[in-house]
């Protein structure tokens, strides 16, 4: 078996439960972690016959699609903001609209960074401490304290620290399991942060938390009414707890981090959530009546309502 012949039986395989688009693109997923060549390499080596160990790989594999596994998790990776990052199902598959919200932080720090800076402000290096006592967090000399709610598998923090790199990040997560895989995804990128176990909706629990400059979170927001419109491969294999809300109070999350920023928030500092594309509005109003005078929706690349940014105005 070739390599294109090896892609071409995977593909061919998947069309039972794919269209055209994505069973190739997941098909192109297996070879390029298979092989450890990338599109134009395999391009280049059709022809190339795959070693025994890697053809058994893909026929594991591709018995894993079957069950409508997410690839990602057949393959124990999931690219986010130029990472590759480990994920199994302790933890969501990062989605692409979670770069974006990384993204808007990112752009707002750093114009905030060269304003400062313009007007004589330099960052100095004392950095912060992580006191006995509770979680108390300590900012000193100007490096933004950063906090990631729901960290899950560790994307957004791992970025944020990568790409804010004189911030001292810190991610929460109610899921010792998932804060494990963040975990590991944190050594394997070489960044320093610190994860503790908080239930965010537990107000003692978020209460031991100090304050920060920037809050971030992807919370759960689907309804579980919306249950019956997931895929099967989202449905059965991604953590619930880390996707759904009670029909009832779909807002929770919300509510529980804009009551936790409008206490534990630097002045000047901001507030950066996920949101369900039917919710911006109603995400809004919670931010505005915990004393948020400045909040605005931000749409994604698709054109829908999907995140929203937090501030008090001083």
């Amino acid at each position: 078996m070739t390599i294109n012949e090896g892609y071409r039986f995977v593909c061919e395989a998947l069309l039972n439960i794919y269209d055209q688009r994505e069973a190739e693109n997941i098909s192109a997923m297996v070879i390029e972690k298979i092989t450890g060549l990338q599109r134009m390499s395999r391009s280049l080596n059709k022809n190339q016959p795959l070693p025994e160990d890697q053809k058994n790989r893909l026929t594991h594999y591709t018995q894993l699609l079957l069950q409508h596994r997410p690839v990602q998790y057949v393959l124990g990776e999931a690219w986010f903001y130029g990472m590759p990052l480990y994920v199994d199902e302790r933890v969501l598959i990062p989605r692409p609209e979670t770069e974006e919200l990384v993204e808007w932080v990112v752009r707002d720090e750093r114009d905030e960074r060269d304003r400062k800076q313009g007007t004589g402000y330099k960052l100095q290096g004392a950095g912060f401490k992580l006191q006995d006592a509770g979680y108390r967090v300590q900012s000193a000399g100007g490096r933004p304290a950063i906090l990631d709610i729901g960290t899950g598998s560790g994307c957004i923090a791992i970025a944020l620290k990568k790409n804010i790199p004189e911030s001292e990040v810190y991610a929460i997560d109610v899921s010792s399991k998932a804060l494990a895989v963040a975990q590991q995804n944190a050594k394997a990128q070489q960044t320093a942060i610190v994860f503790l176990q908080v239930d965010i909706l537990n107000p003692g629990n978020r209460n031991a938390l100090s304050r920060f400059d920037i809050i971030v979170s992807n919370p759960p927001y689907i309804p579980v009414k919306d249950k019956n419109e997931m895929r099967k491969n989202v449905l059965d294999h991604e953590p619930h707890t880390a996707l759904f809300v009670e029909d009832n109070d779909p807002l929770l999350f919300y509510s529980a981090i804009a009551a936790f920023g409008a206490l534990h928030l630097h002045p000047d500092g901001s507030i950066y959530t996920e949101i369900h594309e039917t919710m911006g509005e109603a995400v809004k109003d919670i931010f505005t009546k915990q004393g948020f005078e400045y909040t605005v929706v931000r749409k994604d690349m698709q054109g829908k309502d999907r995140m929203v940014k937090a501030a008090k105005v001083n």
